[in-house]
């Protein structure tokens, strides 16, 4: 029995109409780099509607790495690997290069992964369980000024000094329920309920510090052109303005690369409703010149 039957791993691509249509034109045959496997959600649909299309996938989660291939056999190689270390070999260019930057379902909705703030569970974060600094080791490590300045940066949070206050103040921290519960504790009581949950914008900073997210997609959005051959395309799906603002600059700027979409590609009406996930996601698309 396949792995991926023992450990199942589901996750819904988002923007999965607009990627196949923005990659339509991506040279043939040729081989596809998908730096965030996941469940390959966005590779399958690919493989299914190219049929010269072999793929190579990247992901440093061991769960997304299980995920089936198996409708595509001989078709696709996965590596146990960051996308922002990655280096390819020089003799294969690829035709396209996507990442889909998002906290996949599947993580989120495990308790053990320590995502979640609406679920029980450690405080870890990282993508790779094998190895680096946890979200707990993070929180007690900094002190209280470095950790209002992680919120406020990485979590574009208002409120930093005074969830850094109380962070400090009552960690150590082993329990994501608990942790949200006293970020939620900084806020006012009628900002505590209904909306945007208080600790979202916290749990994003420690999840994109304790993962590096930020270094690492500048590192894949300097690489990866050239990693391409000429017309091949690179497509990046974000959720949040921070790695919005990365990709919308790097894809301006950088000399190799035709910018596609002028304004991001968003979900339509009908898929936020299926999968309210996706109504922060944006689409960003450019060629290789």
């Amino acid at each position: 029995m396949p792995v991926a039957e023992q450990l199942p791993y589901r996750h819904a691509p988002v923007l999965a109409a607009q990627l196949l249509d923005g990659l339509a034109t991506m040279p043939q045959p040729g081989c596809l780099l998908d730096c965030t496997l996941g469940g390959a959600g966005h590779s399958g649909l690919l493989l299914a509607a190219h049929p010269a299309l072999q793929l190579l996938g990247l992901d440093q989660d061991a769960s997304a790495r299980a995920a089936a291939l198996a409708p595509f056999p001989g078709r696709w190689q996965i590596l146990a690997d960051n996308f922002g270390t990655y280096q390819p070999p020089t003799s294969q260019p690829f035709c396209a290069v996507i990442a889909d930057l998002g906290v996949s379902s599947p993580q989120l909705d495990v308790a053990e992964r320590g995502f979640s703030f609406r679920r029980s569970g450690p405080v870890d974060m990282r993508m790779n369980q094998e190895q680096g600094e946890t979200a707990a080791e993070l929180l007690n490590r900094l002190s209280e000024a470095e950790l209002a300045d992680l919120i406020h940066t990485c979590g574009e949070e208002r409120r930093a000094r005074r969830i850094a206050r109380r962070l400090v103040a009552q960690r150590p921290f082993a329990d994501t329920a608990r942790l949200a519960w006293v970020i939620a504790g900084a806020f006012p009581p009628g900002q505590r309920h209904g909306g945007l949950h208080p600790a979202t914008r916290t749990f994003q900073a420690l999840r994109i510090a304790v993962n590096r997210e930020l270094d690492m997609l500048t590192n894949l959005l300097q690489r990866a052109p050239a990693w391409l051959m000429p017309g091949g395309l690179m497509a990046v799906i974000s959720f949040h303005s921070l790695e919005d603002r990365l990709v919308k600059q790097a894809f301006r700027n950088d000399t190799r690369l035709e910018r596609l979409t002028r304004k991001p590609l968003v979900a339509a009406a009908a898929d936020i409703a299926a999968n309210p996930r996706s109504r922060s996601a944006k689409l960003c698309i450019a060629r290789k010149l």
